[in-house]
């Protein structure tokens, strides 16, 4: 039977048959391959979307306060690189970048500023860079997410950030069985089994009508949708990243950030291993730790991410200074590029700016002599230079967040 219940998160259980040969279950003991042919034990999640969760007042409180600090940090992102002549769009996606970067690595996949602007730019990298940069296409997707919360939407940010892994299904929910932990072929010892498939539809519909209530704190309703989404645990690959993206959609619908950016994820590695208790203690009807977890995770985020916002700055007014191209001159427009995407090709750089290739390579040389672009290799086709104090500065935003890799 399903949880009808509005009153809390606790999930409750059901016994689902598993068909599978005993053979299938690999090297395991007689006893355990013989536990391993029967039947499993799926979570069915509660009902949500009536939900209204009694938090203690310290908890309702630091939830307030973590939204106040990242409305803001949103606002103040605004105002910043006034050198730009106020275009954010360089800064947007730096932030994108980190956020992506972060929310990945909570899923243990690392990848460094330069490796991820290289797999941006296209240039071939390490694979867990390209996973990292379907990230930020994900996040970008999720712009369409953040206007409806609905079912299309989350499914095109899921393929987006999926996109060429056949085995995730990019944009499908699953229709297997999944489960987390356990080290085993079988879900019979897993630390946690979502929702059996057959139950992911109506499970995702609870959530869309909990998503579009508007009587709910919004950090509150955007902590326990995630939690929700992780209880799901909708696709065969990819829940971890799509329901951060999750959080940021909710935070844009309700008005708390005008953009996408905003570095959440990197805000839960401080405490990765308190992120998943939260989310366990979310599955036995505790929620305030998670609303804790996000609360916390959005004071990290604003600190860390003025101080990678004044290191940007700080390059900025370096490199304005040394610049001796004409005020005219695509020099100057060219530094919000190297900003954005800190790895360029004269290409990329004539494709920025919408002029010619001889005017990017100008543009380029004179960057260089200003010191915002060093050359990364020698050749004269497809060269690449690198802004590498934007990549300095992301690297030491990731070693404040706890980034490993």
């Amino acid at each position: 039977m399903g949880n009808e219940s509005a009153s809390s998160t606790a999930v409750t259980w059901e016994e689902r048959p598993w068909r599978a040969d005993p053979d299938d279950a690999g090297p395991l003991t007689r006893r355990a391959r013989v536990r391993a042919a029967g039947p499993y034990r799926a979570a069915v999640p509660a009902r949500i979307a009536e939900f209204s969760p009694a938090l203690d007042q310290a908890t309702a409180s630091l939830a307030e306060e973590a939204v106040a600090a990242v409305v803001r940090f949103d606002a103040d992102i605004t105002r910043a690189l006034p050198a730009l002549h106020g275009d954010i769009a360089p800064l947007d996606a730096v932030l994108l970048r980190t956020e992506s970067a972060s929310s990945s690595q909570i899923e243990h996949i690392t990848a460094g500023a330069k490796a991820l602007a290289l797999a941006t730019l296209g240039e071939a990298t390490r694979p867990n860079a390209r996973l990292v940069a379907a990230n930020v296409a994900a996040m970008r997707a999720a712009t369409g997410l953040a206007r409806d919360l609905g079912e299309a939407a989350l499914l095109e940010a899921h393929r987006a950030l999926m996109d060429g892994q056949d085995h995730a299904a990019p944009g499908r929910y699953r229709d297997v069985q999944g489960w987390i932990g356990g080290h085993a072929p079988t879900p019979h010892t897993a630390q946690f089994v979502p929702a059996h498939p057959d139950r992911i539809p109506a499970a995702m519909a609870d959530l869309f009508a909990y998503l579009h209530r508007d009587d709910v704190p919004v950090l509150v309703q955007a902590a326990v949708a995630h939690a929700q989404f992780e209880t799901i645990h909708p696709f065969v690959d990819g829940n971890g990243r799509t329901g951060r993206v999750l959080v940021h959609a909710v935070l844009h619908r309700a008005g708390a950030i005008s953009r996408m950016t905003v570095p959440l994820s990197a805000g839960l590695l401080v405490d990765t291993r308190g992120y998943v208790d939260a989310l366990t203690a979310y599955r036995d009807g505790d929620v305030a730790p998670v609303v804790r977890q996000f609360a916390h995770a959005a004071l990290a985020a604003a600190e860390n991410g003025r101080k990678l916002v004044a290191d940007l700055e700080a390059a900025l007014a370096g490199w304005t200074e040394r610049l001796t191209a004409r005020r005219d001159a695509a020099a100057w427009r060219a530094l919000g590029v190297v900003i954005a995407q800190p790895a360029v090709t004269v290409e990329h750089v004539a494709g920025a700016l919408a002029v010619s290739r001889p005017a990017a390579q100008r543009a380029v040389d004179q960057l260089v002599a200003a010191g915002a672009l060093q050359p990364v290799n020698a050749q004269r086709r497809n060269r690449v230079w690198l802004a590498t104090e934007v990549l300095a500065a992301l690297d030491e935003f990731a070693a404040r967040a706890g980034r490993r890799g």
